[in-house]
């Protein structure tokens, strides 16, 4: 339960005068949760984006199962089991649910040498797809077209999606955004049951949900981290207290 998954490095992102991101270093473990809080702006999504190779370092280094991927592109990092979810649905609203996921578990499993096959033929592709459908829950509507779920059921097929690459590494970019609180509940316990297999880098506005399930919480503000820390420790941190959760000192 010590195994660092993904290790940022003084991980930085510069456009112009804009310091986005400032020497943040990071680790996610297989087994834990680490949330990243902090207000709008504070670099929290594009901190995601440069683990997951979407947007370039200006300086620092990123390493994935031990391996330095600091120069690898997003969809590379991707096949060596880095699995992203976005802040708005990516899901297919036209295909059904499990076509959703099929595509997914192919672009992972590509087979261009066999070109004479569709890839609804694709053996894996469809296993994959049916593991991750009824381990998420969703098998119940395979059939159904996406763009008719529910918000909470879109955000959950967003994360089955991801779960169909065979990743390592989540990263969640606010995965329970307009959920309702029977919707949140679901999710996070369904992130509980994720533990066990990922390492998991969470950004959440819901600080309840935050403090629920996360094992460490980094604290960024303005591009920078401030405190990283046990839910306990992070509550109790003065800096975050004024900074972030509007308490005078």
């Amino acid at each position: 339960m010590n195994q660092v998954l993904l290790r940022g490095k003084n991980v930085s992102r510069q456009w112009g005068g804009l310091l986005a991101v400032n020497q943040v270093n990071i680790e996610i473990f297989l087994g834990k949760i680490h949330a990243v809080i902090g207000t709008n702006g504070a670099g929290k999504s594009t901190l995601i984006n440069l683990l997951a190779g979407e947007v370039p370092l200006s300086s620092g280094s990123v390493e994935l199962l031990e391996q330095d991927v600091s120069l690898w592109s997003e969809p590379r990092r991707a096949r060596l089991g880095l699995g992203k979810s976005f802040q708005k649905n990516t899901i297919f609203p036209d295909l059904n649910v499990f076509e959703n996921c099929r595509l997914a578990a192919q672009a992972r499993h590509q087979r261009p040498w066999k070109f004479w096959e569709t890839g609804e033929s694709c053996t894996h592709s469809r296993t994959q797809a049916q593991k991750v459908l009824l381990k998420t829950g969703l098998h119940v509507l395979n059939g159904k077209k996406a763009g008719l779920l529910s918000h909470g059921q879109k955000r959950q097929l967003e994360v089955a999606m991801c779960l169909a690459t065979n990743p390592k590494v989540l990263l969640l970019d606010e995965p329970l955004a307009g959920m309702g609180a029977e919707e949140t509940n679901r999710m996070l316990n369904f992130l509980n049951e994720l533990r066990a297999e990922h390492g998991i880098l969470l950004v959440e506005h819901d600080m309840d949900a935050v403090f629920k399930v996360a094992d460490m919480i980094t604290v960024m503000v303005n591009g920078a981290v401030i405190a990283c820390g046990t839910p306990s420790e992070i509550k109790n941190n003065k800096d975050v207290q004024i900074a972030y959760l509007g308490v005078a000192s």
